[in-house]
């Protein structure tokens, strides 16, 4: 399964983003081949609709789960009508938020905030 999480770096040791449409950077992960691939995020630097290009990006790249600390409606809408799974992370590391996806112990994010709608960051 691929997943895509918001992050700091294009490191796996860096933290998970607290933005998902403001993240600097995408980790795309297949949970079978345990490849990780690292997307620049295009839409940081939108004036507004960021959380709708990201999830499309989120979309083109046929990810099955979105791990987030977070996610506006706009996104969340374009995201769940890919089928794209939502899930709230546990914490800032990776790794952690990974494994506990794979052990099945991530909750369904329902922190669906509204959109920012042209306010800038």
């Amino acid at each position: 399964m691929k997943i895509a999480i918001p992050v700091d770096d294009k490191s796996m040791e860096t933290s998970v983003c607290q933005s998902f449409g403001r993240t600097p950077y995408y980790l795309i992960y297949d949970t079978e081949s345990q490849v990780s691939i690292f997307l620049d995020n295009s839409a940081v630097a939108s004036q507004g609709g960021a959380g709708i290009k990201a999830a499309q990006t989120i979309v083109d790249n046929q990810v099955h789960a979105l791990i987030t600390p977070r996610c506006g409606e706009n996104a969340a809408k374009v995201l769940m009508a890919a089928d794209i799974m939502l899930y709230k992370t546990i914490n800032t590391s990776i790794k952690d938020n990974i494994a506990a996806l794979n052990n099945g112990k991530l909750s369904l994010l329902e922190d669906i905030h509204p959109g920012f709608h042209g306010h800038g960051g």
